[in-house]
């Protein structure tokens, strides 16, 4: 009996597939094994061309760099993320795309030439990897931020502008921008941690569009683009903001059906 169980493991075993060997880096990152266990905890995760991330060649300004995170070559994402391994704060976006596509475009301060990843979870509970290398000068995560130059900033504090453009493939592209220091908590003037932490986009009719946490690396002023798949007749998107003071920040931005000359945020 006990000779027929060991043979039926070791048939078992023999069938099994191996383990997984691990993946190396495309971008040779030296903290990745180590930021992969922290970001994706036990999930599996692989490298992916269809997640694409698209930096300037040039950072002019290391405290908004401009950076774009596209995973619509995947099917059924339920959450795209963007992180960069050698800031002192890595992780600076989560998207949970309910009726937008797995799309963001954001401003991200950068303290060093470092790795670009976005990260996109399919519904089978795989992360799909991609990224780029940019080079930067850095600094932009311990500058203290450009509105505390300015004696009565908070009068602005949570200010909102946007705009919306309908695409033919049925999504709409939203801009927006929210007034806010964004700081890091990192800056030599010892400026506490104070950034806006969560942001809601939401229809007319209230139906969630998406949802997206922010974190401190997030640029001044956040400034996000999204694409949105708005229902029929709608006129206008409201924005949902909070803090982590516990300050609400709440906007519309209408849609080119009743405003065609909102501003478009700069």
């Amino acid at each position: 009996m006990v000779r027929r169980l060991f043979l039926a493991i070791a048939a078992i075993l023999a069938t099994a597939p191996a383990a997984a060997e691990p993946q190396v880096d495309p971008l040779k990152s030296p903290v990745w094994s180590d930021l992969a266990k922290k970001v994706f905890g036990e999930a599996p995760y692989v490298f992916d061309d269809a997640v694409k991330v698209s930096v300037p060649h040039v950072v002019e300004n290391q405290a908004q760099a401009p950076i774009i995170a596209d995973a619509r070559g995947l099917a059924d994402v339920k959450r795209l993320i963007v992180f960069s391994d050698l800031n002192p704060i890595q992780l600076a976006i989560a998207l949970e795309p309910q009726a937008a596509a797995p799309f963001v475009g954001m401003r991200l301060k950068v303290e060093q030439s470092t790795p670009i990843r976005a990260a996109a979870l399919t519904a089978d509970g795989t992360w799909h990897v991609g990224g780029v290398y940019l080079e930067a000068a850095g600094g932009g995560c311990t500058s203290p931020a450009a509105a505390r130059s300015v004696a009565n900033w908070w009068d602005t504090l949570g200010e909102a502008q946007g705009r919306v453009w309908p695409a033919a493939d049925g999504y709409s592209r939203v801009r927006f921008r929210i007034r806010h220091p964004m700081d890091t908590g990192l800056a030599k003037d010892n400026t506490p941690a104070y950034f806006i932490e969560s942001i809601d986009l939401k229809s007319e009719s209230g139906s969630v569009l998406a949802t997206l946490k922010t974190f401190e690396p997030v640029g001044e002023d956040p400034t996000i683009t999204l694409l949105v798949k708005l229902p029929p007749n709608e006129t206008a998107i409201s924005i949902d903001g909070r803090d982590n003071n516990g300050q609400i920040y709440r906007a519309n931005i209408p849609t080119p059906r009743t405003d065609a000359t909102s501003r478009q945020p700069s």
